[in-house]
């Protein structure tokens, strides 16, 4: 299934995208698509519906994050080896955690907004693995079964406030605006193989970056396993993966977002995200 949340911001309604890619209303099932709506059982109802008997949504109304309550935006750095190289560090040998602010969450094709005095705002294209029942010292074998479903994110980060201003990562990453999520919740049984997809992202309709997430350097299972040793992963937690090669910190020289970018980006099966930036505003 493809699970949405479409209408304006703080007001949107869930749904599904039909197998004719049509936009149906789950109103009448579901309050909404969350944490108690993405465990194996309550997927299995929504999975049942007719969907055909759904109202269908018409016009092309604007998406929202997929999903809400979001407790825990964990994010893993350098899981690429050739964006670690890029990047001028070495390969980690265990995966390197940190934390997106959930505040940060938007709609996918929602603009992306400079922080105040910004002047090295980075994208990055990444898998989102969204987390459906509950995990604790979780095996790799077991992990993926505890996965609700993966998504397109644009782990948007400020390189001065994330390597220049203390050296946390946490301040470049969780600025407002920073999480856009989508379009789509896509639920695993439609991901056979998370490890078997490609991802991409255009700057101003120049493809910068393209990937596949075979080339990552810890699989969503071992992530999903190795988090669930520091932390209790909750219906809702999503993590991001890491980003493939092709961000503006690794260009010679750097480039960096400027107000009236557009940024496009996408995952294979997951739907893409289009994004405008534009200057910081309170």
């Amino acid at each position: 299934m493809k699970l949405v949340r479409y209408g304006n911001p703080g007001q949107e309604k869930p749904g599904l995208i039909d197998a004719a890619g049509q936009l149906r209303d789950l109103s009448s099932v579901v309050g909404d698509i969350g944490p108690d709506q993405l465990g194996d059982a309550a997927l299995e109802t929504l999975r049942r519906l007719a969907t055909a008997d759904l109202p269908a949504v018409e016009g092309s109304p604007r998406l929202g994050s997929p999903l809400t309550g979001v407790r825990k935006f964990i994010a893993i750095g350098l899981n690429y080896a050739d964006h670690a190289a890029e990047s001028g560090l070495p390969i980690p040998a265990e995966p390197i955690v940190f934390m997106k602010a959930t505040s940060c969450i938007q709609g996918p094709n929602d603009p992306v907004m400079l922080p105040r005095d910004s002047v090295k705002t980075d994208w990055e294209v990444e898998l989102g693995v969204v987390i459906g029942t509950r995990a604790r010292y979780v095996t790799e074998a077991e992990a993926l079964g505890h996965v609700a479903g993966y998504c397109t994110i644009n782990d948007v980060s400020e390189r001065c406030y994330q390597i220049e201003r203390g050296g946390t990562w946490d301040k470049g990453k969780g600025c407002d605006t920073f999480g856009p999520i989508g379009p789509w919740l896509v639920t695993r049984d439609e991901v056979p193989d998370p490890q078997q997809l490609t991802l991409w992202l255009d700057l101003n309709g120049r493809r910068v970056q393209s990937g596949s997430t075979q080339t990552m350097i810890f699989s969503v299972a071992k992530i999903v396993s190795y988090v669930s040793e520091f932390m209790t992963l909750e219906p809702g937690d999503v993590i991001t993966t890491g980003t493939p090669p092709g961000v503006g910190m690794g260009m010679k020289p750097p480039v960096y977002l400027k107000a009236g970018d557009r940024m496009a980006l996408g995952i294979e099966g997951l739907g893409a995200q289009a994004q405008v930036v534009v200057a910081f505003r309170r």
